[in-house]
């Protein structure tokens, strides 16, 4: 079996990936000593210093399902997530948008999820901000 990397090599990846966790200094050390980018990081990985990149949206926000939005849903409501499951097949603005709105219901002091007399359907009621 023959030895990808020196000591020093190994050294050399760790020092500078350590002071930089980053795509450049990863594709800096792939040219620097001639190997590729997956060497280099699965060297890293084995070393124990890689941390992998986590995938933002392009608000920066980090991506949340639609099941994931869904169960948050059911939680606030405090109803089973089976019963509303079909709503991952609507568009996430939608379901976002019904989260949303039921989360601020929440947070502004709902009172109450009892509809009042005589009406049906699901009703919030919010305190006024003071």
């Amino acid at each position: 079996m023959s030895v990808n990397y020196t000591q020093e090599d190994v050294d050399l990846m760790v020092e500078e990936y350590t002071k930089e966790p980053n795509r450049e200094t990863v594709e800096k050390l792939a040219e620097q000593l001639n190997k590729s980018i997956k060497s280099i990081i699965g060297k890293l990985s084995r070393e124990g210093v890689y941390k992998k990149t986590v995938y933002k949206t392009k608000t920066g926000d980090t991506p949340i399902t639609k099941k994931e939005l869904v169960q948050e849903l059911a939680d606030y409501l405090e109803i089973d997530y089976d019963r509303i499951s079909g709503l991952e097949k609507s568009p996430k603005a939608d379901i976002t948008t019904l989260v949303v709105t039921v989360r601020e219901g929440i947070h502004n002091g709902q009172e109450s999820w009892e509809a009042p007399e005589g009406r049906s359907g699901l009703f919030i009621e919010t305190r006024e901000a003071v």
